[in-house]
């Protein structure tokens, strides 16, 4: 099968998508967007620990514009050619989200700008990704079938409207593919992100990968399931059943096997696992030092 990740010349040096461009390129994760939409069974954002490096925490939400200062300073240190919003919320379900972007835009206007959501605001948002330009996605769909979908997701907030249950299900469940194929017709690149659930969709994951494929979805990542919340209790897959259901799933989309399962607020290449408050922490110190000498 063509891989159309490696095509592009915008994918050539995101990390996310390609494999080449994670070993030469950085990116950058904003944590702008504390609230999300929807709940996951695999999900706690509720406390952030240093030495964690998963999605939905970081050290601390930043504003728009404080965001924007970090950025102007990271970008004359790291080889940055990504700036993402990740959460630690869902980057579609808050407005800072856009003001974030659209501040970026003005600033740095040849960058790569990205962000990751659940997918259920898409229908209505895909206007404004455009407007802004941003033309890399990652979409989180960890199921197909409703049935598969009630085990994943307890509820969902639409428009201030909380649903449970099989309404709340169809709704993110419509959204969701919808969207993902409303994003491929207007030429977007798409990278679905799946949760491999030991019991729960295993099966599901390569019914997502031919559906994907049928949508023309530039690439998937089937990443393993970090045990939180309720799903707690949930061995993590191993390394062995991640890769029979890559393996699988590559019969219908090319696979991501890079992925480090970044936190809301990462930074550089993707093997350095470093945080962004962190590092300004340690430059300033450093600064300090200097100064003192």
């Amino acid at each position: 099968m063509k891989k159309p990740f490696l095509d592009a010349e915008i994918l050539k040096k995101h990390p996310c998508f390609s494999k080449e461009a994670h070993k030469k390129y950085g990116r950058v994760h904003l944590p702008v967007a504390p609230n999300c939409n929807i709940s996951c069974n695999y999900c706690d954002r509720r406390y952030d620990c240093v030495n964690e490096s998963r999605p939905g925490v970081s050290s601390r939400i930043l504003t728009p514009y404080e965001a924007l200062e970090r950025l102007s300073i990271i970008m004359d240190r790291e080889r940055i050619s990504v700036v993402g919003v990740a959460g630690p919320g869902d980057a579609l379900a808050n407005d800072s989200t856009f003001e974030f972007f659209k501040l970026v835009r003005k600033e740095f206007p040849g960058i790569n700008l990205c962000l990751s959501t659940n997918g259920l605001l898409l229908p209505e948002k895909i206007e404004l990704l455009q407007e802004l330009n941003i033309q890399t996605i990652t979409v989180t769909i960890n199921a197909v079938h409703k049935s598969v979908a009630e085990k994943i997701y307890s509820w969902i907030n639409h428009k201030g409207k909380l649903l449970r249950g099989k309404e709340a299900i169809e709704m993110l469940i419509e959204n969701q593919w919808t969207g993902l194929k409303m994003l491929t017709e207007k030429g977007f690149y798409v990278k679905i992100n799946s949760v491999l659930i030991p019991g729960i969709n295993e099966e599901e994951i390569e019914c997502i990968a031919k559906k994907a494929n049928e949508l023309k979805v530039t690439v998937m990542n089937i990443i393993p399931l970090i045990p939180n919340g309720r799903f707690k209790n949930i061995v993590r897959p191993s390394h062995a059943l991640v890769e029979k259901v890559r393996s699988n799933a590559e019969r219908f989309i090319p696979q991501i096997r890079h992925c480090k399962q970044c936190r809301a607020d990462a930074l550089g290449r993707l093997e350095e696992e470093k945080d962004i408050e962190l590092e300004l922490l340690n430059t300033a110190l450093a600064f300090d030092y200097c100064d003192s000498v």
